[in-house]
């Protein structure tokens, strides 16, 4: 009887310091229960799209999607840096703070960097969490000097002849209107085709003859181009007069509101006995500058040559110029007398 009231009361002793411990720790006699697992961040993926374009910078948008697993990533910033590629020097830097990332999920994260418009350039991404450096990415990124500024952009272009090369069948055309020995006329056409889904504004298109080694610009025009309205392509023309035995680049330049839009040439082979194309010379003509002298107009773009010397070429006298005009020779007729009478 003893033994069992011993045993009772060692039950009831053991029974009050469990109560009195889940009292003082409720947690300790609870299921233990697994940590979380480690967060991890990587990027998946990067996009890179070209925003706003000026003439001196250019607006890359890089979009980095994040995965995200495990448990919470807490502090989240993403670095992204541009880098140019020919000389390692930190073009532009930006970050974005994200903050904190729950649950089995990607997170966009969308990031500007204006850049210099010229060269080509590697696009780094840098994930921190809680200040330590978890994940990265890189992206290169060419040819940014061939994006096109906003004010430049027409939807015009000049017109690529499908089946040919542009060696083939140029975008510009010449004929011979005229030709007389020492001066040819060329007829010379721009093929203008609007590639945009609106119509333009009107555009000038200047024509340049420029002698093939020298580069001397033998005659220039200007023609007014309307509207051209989607897919449409127009064919501007205009002459120009060159001196004949010579090779030319024929260029067409295209301006809208004072902004130079487009550009081409194509070659013209005058002298059968010399080749030019628009990169280089096989050979080289014989220059005669004089042929390329300038004479007085009324229309100051214009350049007219003519390769004969005559009175009214720069250089030479004539009776409204310098040189013995009428009154010198009333001087000297009169000066003649003056002595003749002195001596009779």
């Amino acid at each position: 009887m003893e033994r069992e009231t011993v045993l009772a009361g060692g039950a009831v002793v053991v029974l009050a310091v469990a109560a009195l411990f889940v009292v003082i720790a409720p947690g300790a006699l609870a299921d233990a229960t697994p940590d979380p697992p480690p967060s991890e961040l990587t990027v998946r993926e990067q996009t890179i799209a070209a925003g706003n374009v000026t003439g001196g910078t250019a607006t890359l948008t890089i979009d980095s999607r994040l995965e995200h697993r495990g448990g919470p990533s807490e502090n989240v910033t993403v670095l992204v840096r541009a880098v140019d590629r020919d000389t390692d020097l930190v073009a532009a830097t930006t970050d974005r703070e994200v903050g904190t990332i729950e649950g089995d999920r990607e997170v966009p994260v969308a990031a500007n960097v204006s850049v210099p418009r010229d060269g080509d350039y590697r696009i780094q991404t840098v994930v921190y969490a809680d200040g330590e450096r978890v994940a990265g990415g890189r992206k290169t990124v060419n040819g940014v000097g061939g994006l096109q500024p906003h004010y430049a952009r027409t939807g015009v272009t000049f017109h690529r002849f499908e089946g040919f090369s542009e060696e083939e069948m140029p975008s510009i055309q010449f004929s011979i209107a005229e030709a007389d020995g020492s001066e040819a006329t060329l007829n010379v056409t721009a093929y203008l085709t609007n590639t945009g889904d609106g119509a333009n504004d009107g555009l000038d298109v200047t024509f340049l003859a420029r002698q093939a080694d020298s580069n001397i610009v033998a005659d220039r025009r200007v023609r007014r181009v309307g509207a051209i309205r989607p897919g449409r392509t127009a064919t501007p023309s205009t002459r120009l007069s060159v001196p004949d035995d010579y090779n030319y680049r024929l260029v067409a330049i295209v301006q809208h509101d004072d902004v130079v839009v487009g550009t081409a040439q194509a070659p013209a082979t005058l002298n059968p006995n010399r080749t030019v194309t628009v990169d280089r010379n096989e050979s080289s003509d014989t220059l005669d500058t004089g042929d390329f002298e300038t004479e007085g107009t009324e229309e100051p773009d214009r350049v007219d040559l003519d390769g004969s010397d005559d009175g009214d070429r720069p250089g030479t006298s004539s009776g409204d110029g310098a040189g013995f005009g009428p009154v010198v020779a009333l001087i000297a007729v009169l000066a003649t007398a003056a002595i003749a009478r002195r001596y009779q």
